[in-house]
């Protein structure tokens, strides 16, 4: 209620999202105009998403502007999970399998170890199938079982041993879950937040920390470990063998100065690759 109006209510959710208060994990430039797209309401938050639209112009190129994102996504061109969406704020999330047929061209929206999205291109078998992060798990009316997952889906009559922070695996057609894994010491997980975002490990340890966040300790392939919230812990595989296909570098951080001569050398190798100019002055 306004303090000159106490009557005057308030007029409903934003509508608009200026570019400076947009997520910096979006890579906006910043003088590319003063607004961004505002997410709709969907499967994930409007922090930790990204729009389609993003995700077609920004991204995959496929479009100049958002006028010709709308038309792309006005044909059906582009599924999200199996769907085909049309509006192009929809927010698109980690996990989620965006598939554009015309181009037979899957791709699952995984971190980088930056903690930005990245478009991980997957085969056509592989994109079947969606792995989701296990919410909650309740009974419901008449006794029957249920279970929600980190991206709003619900299941009817979930296996009993499915508890909070496991992961099930399940057809996109069929709807129906092929499998589960235990959030369980010695299985392979993927952090999806905090500063340790993207990192892929194994869970080494887990703390309880009554009142405040628990925390679970992890160890990637290359020996570092690091401690991030159970919120951010994601299973992906039973042991060591993950149930999806891993980015190029297995989700192992570099240091900032094996990070800088990585960057040097690709910079070499783009300058030695360029094709030579052969203007006549």
């Amino acid at each position: 209620f306004s303090a000159q109006n106490p009557h005057k209510m308030a007029r409903g959710p934003k509508k608009h999202l200026k570019r400076i208060a947009a997520p910096k994990h979006w890579m906006l430039a910043k003088l590319g105009g003063q607004w961004a797209p505002k997410p709709s309401a969907g499967p994930h938050k409007a922090r930790e998403c990204l729009p389609l639209v993003l995700l077609i112009r920004n991204r995959l190129k496929y479009a100049l502007s958002g006028r010709e994102t709308q038309m792309i996504l006005g044909q059906k061109a582009v599924k999200v999970d199996g769907v085909a969406r049309t509006d192009h704020t929809f927010p698109t999330g980690f996990m989620d399998v965006v598939s554009i047929e015309k181009t037979n061209e899957h791709f699952r929206l995984l971190h980088d170890v930056k903690g930005r999205y990245l478009l991980h291109r997957v085969t056509k078998e592989e994109a079947g199938y969606k792995l989701g992060k296990v919410s909650r798990v309740w009974v419901g009316l008449k006794g029957i079982p249920y279970c929600s997952t980190h991206d709003g889906r619900t299941f009817r009559y979930p296996h009993p041993d499915i508890a909070i922070n496991d992961t099930i695996r399940f057809d996109l057609k069929t709807k129906k879950i092929l499998d589960f894994v235990k959030f369980e010491t010695g299985n392979l997980v993927m952090v999806s937040g905090g500063r340790n975002c993207g990192r892929i490990g194994v869970i080494v340890s887990k703390e309880k920390h009554p009142g405040t966040y628990d925390i679970v300790h992890i160890r990637d392939s290359a020996g570092q470990t690091f401690a991030t919230r159970l919120g951010y812990v994601f299973v992906i595989g039973k042991e060591s063998h993950p149930w999806i296909s891993l980015p190029r570098n297995k989700g192992v951080r570099l240091d900032i100065n094996d990070d800088r001569k990585l960057r040097l050398e690709k910079n070499k190798q783009r300058i030695v690759n360029k094709p030579k100019s052969t203007k006549k002055h």
